[in-house]
């Protein structure tokens, strides 16, 4: 018996760690300045890389819905196109390399910056995402998102469907 517990826990806990490292899925990142939840980006996986699309904006307030992926109300004026805001992918490219997701870009919409980036799962199961310019960089820390706390009229999307749509800067 304590073979098969033995066994059991181990089997569970080698499994946790494979699947802690996943970064599929839906993530709230916090705005730098207030520290207050600014959107939820959707983390989808296309032709062996991964992407990330921004699906819900938030007000200040960190609790306001502003935009939708089903509303797209604003639209990112500093990209080509002026595209919706909720519906860009903001990450493209990103390659598993080890316990890191490497060689990707990543787009700051609002200052139609595009850097080089990388991202990783922190002990704690946040989302570290750093964009670099050479050596020197920045991180954010995306929490994860339950999407049952999506807002009651938001449908959670189906991402199996998405094509990656890579944005360029004006």
């Amino acid at each position: 018996m304590k073979k098969i517990l033995l066994i059991t826990v181990s089997a569970l806990f080698f499994c946790s760690n494979i699947f802690a490292k996943n970064v599929i899925g839906v993530w709230q990142t916090i705005d730098d300045d207030t520290d207050k939840p600014k959107s939820i980006v959707s983390i989808y996986e296309y032709d062996n890389k991964v992407f990330g699309r921004i699906i819900i904006t938030y007000e200040p307030d960190g609790v306001t819905v502003k935009d939708t992926i089903y509303l797209q109300k604003y639209n990112a004026d500093k990209i080509e196109g002026n595209p919706p805001v909720c519906s860009l992918d903001i990450i493209w490219d990103m390659q598993k390399d080890g316990e890191k997701y490497k060689s990707g870009k990543i787009l700051n919409p609002p200052k139609g910056k595009i850097y080089n980036s990388e991202m990783w799962r922190a002990e704690n199961g946040d989302l570290i995402v750093r964009g670099k310019i050479a050596f020197l960089g920045k991180n954010q820390t995306w929490k994860p998102f339950d999407v049952n706390n999506f807002p009651p009229d938001f449908i959670s999307p189906d991402t199996t469907s998405w094509k990656p749509v890579i944005p360029k800067v004006k």
